[in-house]
């Protein structure tokens, strides 16, 4: 476990350095910088605005510093934001992305997980027709198309929740299940497909000549194997809902950090992009090792050092 551990450790850390070079250099690379977007903004102020923060040293001297800055998880200050690092937008912003990505992923796994074993258990039934419908709308709806719909239905014609902001509970129901829509769909029809082939072994046979009940077999028996690919997509939804939550923070007014992050590349503001696009590069790397390392928990066979299943 250790020596797994530190393996990837360093494939982390390399793969980072890779994300970092890349977004530098290609944030370089677009036309014009922070401060040409700017309506009359006399060239003698640019020219200071831009050797204030070292915009005029060559490429090489700021990718070497943004490389140190890094080392230090200091993202350095933010071109549009006045007086504000893009830690502290971080710091702001992230726990209400956190938020919002936390209670969408609970609904996705829970609704989605529920729909795959009721799909698998009545297959070729109504209840598995219909179960697969709610997925097949949930993977074609794209989450802002479903953000619209929920808050014209729920909010607008019922009045039942509110149409946007984030200042309750209630407000974060309907971001929430707009951005579990599509992952609760993936979810729904991993638990169909794997339990589908559970159900299939020898065991759950002999589980049930045993005279174990349904409900034995499913809870102790078939969804804990079952659930193995759910897992695995843990790893990538986990960073993906939450990066995804962008345009859904948009949408309903939420002040979340995808807020800051679609501003920032409207404005160019070069350190907020390179900033937030690290921090959640290493929020994904470290939810896939998690996945992985609670991958091998779930499934004992499973060995993490490099062994074989079933060793």
């Amino acid at each position: 476990m250790t020596k797994y551990i530190t393996r990837r450790l360093i494939y982390m850390l390399l793969s980072l350095y890779v994300i970092v070079t890349a977004t530098f250099f290609l944030m370089r690379l677009a036309p014009g910088n922070p401060f040409t977007s700017e309506k009359k903004l006399p060239a003698e102020i640019e020219a200071a605005l831009n050797e204030h923060y070292g915009l005029n040293d060559p490429w090489y001297v700021q990718y070497g510093e943004y490389l140190g800055r890094i080392a230090q998880w200091d993202f350095g200050p933010s071109f549009k934001y006045k007086s504000r690092t893009v830690n502290d937008l971080i710091n702001d912003g992230f726990p209400v992305s956190l938020a919002l990505g936390v209670q969408a992923i609970l609904i996705a796994v829970a609704i989605g997980v529920l729909l795959g074993v009721i799909a698998a258990l009545k297959h070729n039934k109504w209840q598995d027709y219909g179960a697969m419908i709610v997925a097949v709308l949930g993977i074609s709806v794209p989450s802002f198309i479903m953000a619209s719909f929920l808050q014209y239905i729920f909010a607008i014609k019922l009045g039942l929740l509110p149409v946007a902001r984030w200042d309750s509970f209630a407000h974060t129901i309907l971001p929430s299940l707009a951005l579990a829509s599509t992952p609760m769909a993936f979810i729904a029809r991993l638990t169909r497909s794997s339990m589908l082939e559970v159900l299939a072994n020898d065991y759950i046979r002999t589980a049930k000549s045993k005279g174990l009940s349904q409900g034995v077999i499913t809870i102790k028996h078939t969804i804990r194997n079952a659930l193995l690919p759910v897992v695995s997509y843990m790893g990538p939804l986990s960073a993906g809902i939450i990066t995804g939550s962008f345009v859904i923070e948009r949408i309903f007014g939420i002040p979340g950090l995808g807020s800051h992050f679609v501003t920032s590349i409207a404005n160019r503001d070069y350190t907020v992009i390179m900033g937030v696009t690290v921090f959640y590069s290493v929020l994904l790397l470290v939810s896939i090792l998690l996945v992985d390392i609670a991958y091998g928990l779930i499934d004992p066979r499973i060995k993490l050092a490099g062994g074989k299943k079933g060793e």
